[in-house]
């Protein structure tokens, strides 16, 4: 069965500003280059729901996804922190964003398709339970595998988060708490500077440093989150495809390049294959340099796919 391939118009409407690297071309960029590559024929396309209010709060406090609703502007931007903002169709592309990864979710359990890669934004890993930050608004990725829990019951699902940026939105959600597992990679010292102290059993933080390459990714996913996911044996796999750390990204110093991606998902695919029937639910988070973005994506793709 193809890949599905889970998307909205309404994320195209995000938008935080002229200069800002989290912009509305980053999906045009991917869906450029699945075109030009030939992938989008091994893609089933579907259009994402919104998320509703209950969906959100399985991961956000009701007065924090409250205060979302209430500060969305009708006009103008409305400023979170210093890095994320709103705009009069900031709600609605969140909101579609969380229902993408939510309806991966549905499509994948019912057996309608093996996996999915939701391109979307706002991106969300950096949303905490209480506080929007990074760029990010509402939890995309955790609402998903809170949802997998919740509706179908699964009693062990996993995480895995390859971002340049540390996810500290999904591990504040995930710490600690029965039936879910933490892998994660991201470049350190380095925004937000967290995810190095003191942590339970079921976050596997793999800090990396500047120009560790896909060397260094690939000793972090053999050495680590390999070890934690066989013993843990999730049930389902959720992805925080973040492609932020591409050498041709200015804003990170990583160093990955394509086949890195390519190669950490077909890994991750090969745990779902062995312990979760194949099911993975991607979201994409960072990636900002979008020629590297499109290409990253499809490589990503194509790791699922397993061609």
């Amino acid at each position: 069965m193809p890949v599905g391939f889970i998307s909205s118009p309404a994320c195209t409407g995000h938008d935080m500003g002229a200069g800002h690297p989290e912009c509305p071309a980053r999906l045009d960029a991917i869906r450029d280059q699945l075109l030009s590559s030939g992938i989008d024929v091994a893609l089933r396309h579907f259009d994402a729901p919104a998320a509703s209010r209950a969906q959100l709060e399985l991961v956000h406090d009701p007065d924090y996804v409250e205060s979302i609703f209430a500060r969305a502007p009708k006009e103008g931007i409305e400023q979170l922190d210093p890095d994320t903002c709103m705009n009069p169709a900031s709600l609605d592309a969140a909101l579609h964003a969380a229902g993408a990864v939510v309806s991966a979710v549905d499509r994948v359990m019912a057996g309608e398709i093996p996996s999915a890669f939701c391109a979307v934004r706002p991106p969300g890993h950096h949303a905490e339970r209480d506080r929007a930050m990074g760029f990010c608004l509402f939890n995309n990725i955790a609402i998903g595998a809170a949802w997998a829990r919740e509706q179908y019951g699964l009693e062990r699902v996993a995480i895995v988060d390859f971002d340049v940026h540390h996810g500290n939105g999904t591990e504040d959600f995930v710490k600690g708490r029965e039936g879910y597992l933490l892998c994660s990679s991201f470049q350190h010292p380095y925004y937000p500077f967290s995810g190095t102290g003191e942590l339970p059993d079921n976050v596997i933080n793999t800090p990396l440093e500047a120009g560790a390459g896909g060397a260094g990714l690939r000793r972090a996913v053999e050495d680590t989150w390999l070890p934690a996911l066989e013993n843990f044996r999730p049930q389902m796999l959720f992805v925080s495809a973040g492609f932020d750390g591409h050498r041709e990204d200015d804003l990170a110093q990583l160093r990955f390049v394509e086949d890195d991606y390519r190669w950490v998902t077909e890994t991750i695919k090969a745990v779902a294959d062995r312990h979760a029937g194949g099911r993975i639910v991607s979201a994409l988070e960072g990636g900002y340099a979008l020629s590297a973005l499109g290409r990253s994506v499809v490589a990503h793709l194509q790791g699922l796919i397993g061609s």
